[in-house]
């Protein structure tokens, strides 16, 4: 009998298994999703549409090799830095709350979405390069059809050298100018950040830091409005407070954000114990070939001077 008992065991602890794995595929829990909540209490939102398979670059391109070229000085290899998150991606975008610093804080749900997305070079005049992200969505039906594509001009990133002048964030839709020193911005390159609308985002310096795989670029802290990921569900702040990394690597990029959620006081200063929480963000730009962004490229064409304006 003890054959049998033990086939039995085997054939319990594989079904297990298998509710197991399958519970955890409904669930969609999150690595950092607060494992003691209720089972399903961080699932979590975004988008929840899928698109038609994508083909992954898998050799480094000429933007990176480029990057990697020896007997260059460092302001041309963080030029190149730069340069090179242009292209085509497939991009996921994660958020998620890792800590409460409030009586009785109840984590939020993460957010998660994705895109296929192409990053337009606007302008390269030595000092100042201009970036233009532009979706190029085509989802996939239940019924397997996918549909036409449709194109959503997203985010702009404005990129200057040594740059003195900065329009800072100040809370409750207002952004004033900030005059640096030259001694703080030496070697220092800003990204300025703008919406879909082309309204400012946030701006920031920081310096680029390059390795033998990858080169990377942390700002100083910046003030930014409520993204539209939380504005059109949370009205509990009015300002998130963080810092954004880029990593440049050899089949593409990430942008890493370390944010605080703050409630401001009406005249735009933190209110005392308004620190609601801290938020982690990644995203991660992975390059792939044979994707059809023509219907960017068009939209592009026939917009890029309205927008110009």
């Amino acid at each position: 009998m003890r054959p049998i008992f033990l086939r039995i065991l085997l054939v319990l602890l594989l079904f297990t298994d298998v509710v197991i794995a399958d519970e955890q595929k409904t669930v969609r829990q999150y690595t950092f999703a607060w494992p003691y909540l209720e089972a399903g209490a961080m699932v979590p939102r975004g988008g929840t549409t899928k698109g038609p398979s994508v083909t992954l670059e898998k050799s480094p391109t000429d933007y990176w090799e480029a990057l990697q070229e020896k007997n260059i000085d460092t302001y041309e290899r963080d030029r190149r830095a730069i340069l090179a998150m242009q292209g085509g991606y497939r991009a996921s975008f994660d958020f998620i709350e890792v800590a409460g610093f409030v009586g009785e804080y109840e984590p939020t749900k993460p957010y998660q979405s994705w895109g296929t997305e192409y990053v337009y070079l606007l302008a390269d005049t030595g000092d100042f390069i201009s970036l233009q992200h532009i979706l190029v969505m085509i989802v996939k039906l239940p019924d397997g059809s996918l549909t036409d594509p449709f194109v959503v001009k997203h985010w702009r990133q404005d990129w200057q050298f040594e740059d003195r002048s900065l329009m800072v964030y100040a809370g409750h839709n207002t952004w004033v100018p900030q005059k640096l020193p030259q001694r703080e911005i030496k070697g220092t390159w800003s990204q300025t950040v703008f919406q879909v609308d082309d309204s400012p985002r946030y701006e920031a310096i920081g310096s680029w830091q390059h390795t033998a795989n990858h080169s990377s670029w942390l700002s100083t802290e910046t003030w930014r409005p409520l993204p539209r990921r939380e504005f059109s569900v949370r009205d509990d702040y009015q300002v998130l407070i963080g810092t954004n990394r880029h990593t440049i690597t050899p089949m593409g990029w990430t942008h890493q954000e370390d944010n605080l959620k703050v409630i401001l006081t009406e005249n735009g200063m933190i209110k005392n114990g308004g620190v609601l929480a801290q938020e982690l963000g990644f995203n991660r730009y992975e390059r792939i070939t044979g994707f059809d962004f023509s219907a960017g490229d068009d939209y592009w064409s026939a917009t890029r001077g309205y927008w110009a304006e």
